[in-house]
């Protein structure tokens, strides 16, 4: 119509400008050191996204489209900008209770996740130390980093490479050493004002009669569940491991999600309270920074397989993604892992 709220959706979300320009300013904060001295961490960043495909899968089960399905399942990314990203292309009638549910949840992250975390882990688990022996990380491996990922994710998986580049291109200007004006203005000033415009861009779309429905509703819990899945199985695996002798407190396994930073303080502050001494922040972030890269690679595949398959898939179409999209970032997330523990040898 030509208003300014038609212009700032037109612009600013149908072609996808502010989830990606949001993504320079996320890349400009994260700091991939703790994952870099601890690639193996990339294993719940991988596992936090199962509540991506899961969700997916009962949201056909309860009549949504595939399309649709794929929309409320990445609210479970916990990313917020994702999930803009992706719903914009695959079902945009529903991108504002989607981005309000991802948002919701994402802000709701002291309460949601907690307690899961206490009721999933005993006291024992909760005490359990982990290494907490520093490792050197020179400054051209951390520079090299953000060029591996880039390159990794372009060759599984082509699609995620817009979310991956943007992302990664804020972390270069962080790390660079060259560019640290255009790093501090992404840091500060650059996603405070997108917000902004994406807020109002979104909202304008939020009409009573799309809006108040109970398939507005049913999003919400399902967002809740992708949400909860994530944290669920990511806890589950920590269990896992610790079963079989290696040295990981479970409650590593809530921050493989990319709600960055706010996971990992909630893991470090839940394991203090039965043991003050124990610290588990700089675990935690690196499991939280690999899950803000899992999840936009993960935003990718979901796109490249929902449109593989086209908008009239069922269960059975849904199951075939759920387990070639948990592969393939499973595939990208491993390379990194282990591309990166035989650079940071060499370097």
């Amino acid at each position: 119509t030509g208003s300014i709220f038609d212009i700032l959706f037109r612009y600013g979300i149908k072609n996808e400008l502010f989830p990606l320009l949001i993504f320079i300013s996320i890349g400009a904060m994260i700091d991939f050191k703790p994952l870099i001295e601890k690639p193996w961490m990339v294993v719940f960043g991988a596992v936090g996204q199962f509540g991506i495909f899961g969700a997916m899968i009962i949201a056909l089960l309860l009549g949504f489209t595939l399309f649709q399905s794929a929309s409320i399942g990445i609210i479970g990314s916990a990313d917020g900008p994702t999930s803009i990203f992706v719903t914009s292309k695959l079902a945009p009638k529903i991108l504002g209770p989607v981005t309000l549910a991802a948002y919701s949840y994402m802000a709701l992250v002291p309460l949601i996740q907690p307690p899961i975390m206490k009721f999933l882990t005993t006291e024992r688990e909760r005490k359990v130390r982990m290494d907490t022996e520093r490792v050197k990380v020179s400054p051209f491996m951390e520079k090299l980093f953000p060029y591996l990922i880039i390159i990794i994710s372009a060759v599984v998986s082509p699609m995620s490479i817009p979310l991956v580049g943007f992302l990664m291109f804020g972390n270069i200007l962080s790390t660079s050493g060259a560019t640290d004006m255009l790093a501090k203005a992404a840091k500060e000033y650059l996603s405070g004002i997108v917000t902004l415009f994406l807020g109002i861009a979104v909202g304008s779309t939020m009409k009573a009669s799309i809006f108040l429905t109970r398939e507005t509703l049913l999003i919400f819990i399902l967002g809740l569940v992708a949400f909860s899945l994530s944290t669920v199985v990511g806890i589950l695996l920590g269990k896992l491991l610790l079963l079989f002798g290696i040295k990981v407190n479970p409650l590593i396994g809530a921050a493989g999600l990319s709600s960055f930073p706010m996971s990992a303080r909630l893991v470090h502050q839940i394991g203090r309270e039965e043991d003050k001494h124990n610290f588990l922040l700089m675990h935690a972030i690196g499991a939280n920074t690999s899950g803000q890269i899992a999840s936009v690679v993960a935003g990718g595949v979901l796109l490249e397989l929902v449109m593989k398959y086209g908008n009239t898939g069922g269960i059975g179409i849904g199951l075939n993604i759920l387990l070639l999209g948990m592969l393939k970032v499973f595939i990208v997330l491993s390379l990194i892992g282990i591309i990166t523990y035989i650079l940071r040898k060499l370097f």
